[in-house]
């Protein structure tokens, strides 16, 4: 196995492609097949839907291009010096390739069509794609990661948790 940080870019380049080729793809399908506005029964009360969503997450600031752009750069750029300063972490990559991944797969719907296509509605949800589901596990994998990464680095430094009466180990 090689040493933490070694290989880490390309492995996340490598999953933020499969990320976006994914998405690219299940949007083409979705809007070839299923016409805008228009949904189809899936499973469990999901559907599939055909909608467009000129906002960030759940549509929010919909209808402000210029600022939506300036948020996703700064969020790109935070996540690429994060990465670029914490590479020898283990298992940093795979956040890394989720979240370049989704963000890239929807600048990419942004730059093509002006908004983009989401096509999984749950009830009471707003509609998502594969790209928002990228980035939803990304930042729960970007938090797991960074807090086990820290509790180890305690361990490893005897600053690892205490419990309440003031002895190593978990509370």
């Amino acid at each position: 196995m090689a040493a933490p940080g070694h290989g880490s870019g390309s492995l996340a380049a490598l999953t933020a492609v499969f990320v976006v080729v994914t998405d690219q793809a299940s949007k083409a399908l979705v809007r070839t097949g299923i016409p805008r506005g228009e949904d189809r029964d899936l499973i469990l009360g999901a559907r599939l839907v055909h909608v467009r969503n000129d906002g960030v997450a759940f549509g929010q600031l919909g209808g402000s291009g210029a600022l939506v752009g300036i948020v996703v750069a700064a969020a790109l750029i935070g996540l690429l010096a994060y990465f670029a300063l914490h590479r020898e972490t283990p298992l940093i990559w795979l956040p890394t390739g989720l979240l370049l991944g989704g963000a890239l797969g929807n600048l990419i719907d942004r730059l093509n069509v002006g908004a983009v296509t989401d096509f999984v509605k749950l009830p009471h949800w707003p509609a998502f794609n594969v790209a928002d589901m990228a980035i939803t596990v990304g930042v729960v994998a970007l938090l797991l990661v960074v807090e086990l990464h820290a509790r180890r680095a305690g361990r490893a430094t005897g600053d690892g948790p205490r419990r309440a009466d003031g002895a190593e180990g978990r509370t």
